[in-house]
């Protein structure tokens, strides 16, 4: 059975750096595109990163030129290096694969929080 299991979120001042860590079991990181996603209070969970199997990568515009997304498939991990992080980034943030509505399973997501 697949699992999705984000970590290395923490609180963080603005300007701060974070790197997330998403480990997934079994073939699913090596055979399908994934992405990073993350969900502010009261909102809806939005798309944040992409990366597909040949690595290509796409960010929503409000992360531009400060968040990274990178996989390993030999460690079956998907990695988000969060650089110059503004309040607005806080949020938990979840990985899957993209399209997100393959498996029809969220893991339990790591809260970041940036603020002063």
């Amino acid at each position: 059975q697949v699992q999705l299991v984000e970590s290395g979120g923490g609180l963080v001042q603005p300007g701060g750096s974070l790197r997330l860590s998403c480990a997934a079991s079994g073939s699913i990181l090596s055979r399908n595109a994934m992405g990073w996603y993350r969900q502010a209070p009261g909102k809806q969970r939005d798309l944040v990163a992409i990366i597909g199997t040949d690595s290509g990568t796409h960010y929503v515009e409000s992360v531009k030129g400060r968040f990274t997304i990178s996989r390993d498939n030999a460690k079956n991990t998907v990695y988000l290096q969060m650089n110059n992080l503004k309040p607005e980034d806080t949020a938990v943030y979840y990985c899957n694969l993209y399209p997100s509505d393959q498996l029809g399973y969220w893991g339990q997501g790591t809260q970041v929080t940036v603020s002063s």
